[in-house]
């Protein structure tokens, strides 16, 4: 793996999260997913994983508390958030195990079905009804997927949209879950001696560029049609998800 402190990597680093801090900005989420991707092409999965957590963490605790709601939101999803805990802890055992380019195809494979289900997906169904027994379930799958992946996207992020909950309180209920899912994901890794002290260094280099691009993309957000961005955004990741998988099992 490439050296995390030599300048060009840091320089890598640096861009990826400030594109996925922007990407974050304009539409609410993204940065683990873009992040991941881009870093995993660099650094491997598991490189990745680390180097994703201090960034993803801080961003969405912030915009998790954003909002007058946050109280709200974790009596409402707490069981889910608890289950998304343990199956991270579960999933992260597993890196111990399962061949990495097994678990990368499989980074690849929900990057891509995330971005397929949102480029075909215009009209959500609402399953509020079902959300009592759902939400374990969401949780813990959620929790799965992002032990082995570092992703904490699928399918937390589908659920809360069928939810159909007010815009704002769903992109702070997506902070809420993506903040709890890299600080279990951390805490999980460590347990497992996975977290490298200079890795877990490295990633601050993207804490500040993961800032930057954020608040850039708040401001582009009020300036373009977020229909036309996420079309580009989920084309952009069917292309990298696609080329991740490939790349594994080749």
């Amino acid at each position: 793996m490439i050296d995390p402190w030599q300048p060009e990597a840091l320089i890598v680093i640096g861009a990826i999260f400030l594109l996925a801090g922007a990407v974050k900005g304009v539409v609410g989420l993204g940065l683990p997913t873009v992040s991941l991707a881009l870093l995993t092409l660099v650094f491997g999965l598991k490189g990745a994983m680390v180097l994703m957590i201090v960034p993803s963490f801080t961003t969405n605790v912030w915009q998790g508390v954003a909002g007058g709601n946050c109280v709200a939101l974790l009596k409402r999803f707490w069981l889910l958030l608890a289950l998304t805990c343990v199956s991270i802890w579960f999933g992260a055992k597993l890196l111990h195990v399962v061949d990495t380019n097994l678990l990368s195809a499989l980074l690849g494979a929900v990057t891509f079905g995330y971005a397929l289900y949102g480029l075909l997906t215009p009209n959500i169904p609402d399953v509020t009804a079902k959300e009592s027994w759902m939400s374990p379930i969401i949780g813990i799958i959620n929790g799965a997927i992002t032990g082995m992946t570092g992703s904490s996207v699928m399918p937390g992020v589908p659920y809360f949209q069928s939810l159909h909950m007010p815009r704002d309180e769903m992109i702070q209920a997506m902070g809420i879950l993506f903040s709890t899912s890299a600080l279990a994901l951390g805490i999980a890794m460590a347990g497992e001696n996975l977290l490298p002290l200079d890795l877990g260094a490295a990633s601050l280099a993207g804490l500040v560029p993961a800032f930057v691009g954020m608040w850039g993309g708040l401001w582009v957000r009020k300036r373009i049609s977020q229909t036309a961005f996420k079309r580009a955004l989920f084309i952009s990741l069917l292309v990298l998800g696609a080329y991740i998988t490939v790349r594994a099992v080749i």
